[in-house]
């Protein structure tokens, strides 16, 4: 009987590194086309910025979306900011705001990403809150479950949503800013925020009056444990208000994955699951029977999408106020370095 080779002398093959001359090339640009080059935070900004840029393009534009080229393959917001001095009219720099927008010059990089003309920022909170743009929702419920019945009023609930977390979003904004962050620590933020279900009867009233308890008893605690702080909420909520908060659309401004994760998940999850249930039963109250039946159902199933991926895919927020403002700073850019 032949002997087993023993494993650890078998010989290891490391997959050969492509040469240069075996790359696929990039396209040239267009003779007279001017090329720019933007950088952005991550591998899953790069679609959104595309969608941001690509109306800018014409046969004298375009720009080429990328992350940052570092041979150290660093990247993320802090990257971006490093750098932002090497910027020039074909090169800039694409990230999120966070809360550098709402804090106008009172911090070094807010100073830095409201002033330069070479950095484009969200204005929303992060990209995640306009993949979550409230009248775009239902567009996704459609994609995700081919039922285009209107069962849920997404606006309706998320301006009613917005006023319920104002308080507590204005608590935390405000910790942020005066850098002191254990006041409301992000965590807290989350748990006081964040949906654990979703009744849609009554466009989601149930959640809602369940959600303003949880947001008050914490606006009790913070106020007894930080009444100085209090006292100081009246002239930082004018100062959000100078920036485009207003209570109704508060869900624009607040923590993005927070937003995605923990609320608007929780509530495309609850309505796609109804609108599903609504597809099948009306397929099972259909004439056919048996293999027709069978084979539609099958069908309808197959059609079916995941629902985050849905999601991450939507582009219907072109309407947002916010929105509106980066593509002005893009007209501006463009008009400043022609």
């Amino acid at each position: 009987m032949a002997k087993r080779r023993d494993s650890r002398h078998r010989p290891t093959f490391t997959p050969r590194r492509p040469t240069v001359a075996q790359l696929p090339q990039t396209l040239p640009v267009p003779e007279g086309c001017r090329r720019i080059l933007a950088f952005v935070e991550g591998y899953e900004d790069v679609a959104f910025w595309r969608t941001i840029f690509a109306p800018f393009e014409s046969d004298e534009v375009r720009f080429d979306v990328s992350v940052p080229l570092r041979g150290d393959l660093a990247k993320g917001k802090k990257v971006l900011l490093k750098s932002s001095a090497s910027c020039h009219p074909n090169l800039v720099m694409c990230m999120d705001s966070d809360f550098d927008y709402l804090f106008a010059d009172q911090t070094e990089d807010a100073q830095t990403i409201n002033s330069s003309p070479y950095l484009f920022h969200t204005y929303a909170y992060s990209i995640e809150n306009y993949l979550c743009y409230a009248p775009s929702l239902h567009d996704v419920c459609v994609r995700a479950t081919k039922n285009d019945a209107h069962i849920f009023d997404f606006e309706a609930f998320f301006e009613e949503y917005s006023r319920t977390i104002y308080p507590a979003f204005v608590w935390y904004a405000y910790s942020a800013q005066i850098s002191t962050p254990n006041i409301f620590t992000l965590t807290n933020f989350k748990n006081t925020v964040r949906l654990g279900y979703l009744d849609i009867d009554q466009n989601g009233a149930d959640t809602l009056r369940w959600l303003r308890k949880q947001v008050d008893r914490r606006i009790e605690v913070l106020t007894a444990e930080h009444p100085e702080v209090a006292e100081r909420l009246g002239e930082f909520e004018i100062l959000l208000h100078n920036r485009g908060v207003t209570p109704e659309q508060t869900y624009l401004f607040m923590h993005g994955h927070t937003l995605m994760d923990n609320v608007v998940m929780v509530v495309l999850d609850a309505v796609c699951s109804k609108l599903k249930l609504l597809a099948t039963d009306r397929i099972n109250r259909s004439e056919r029977e048996g293999i027709g039946l069978t084979n539609e159902l099958s069908n309808y199933n197959n059609s079916l999408c995941n629902v985050r991926e849905a999601l991450l895919f939507n582009e219907n927020y072109k309407d947002c106020f916010l929105y509106r403002k980066l593509q002005k700073d893009i007209e501006n850019f463009l008009l400043l370095t022609k």
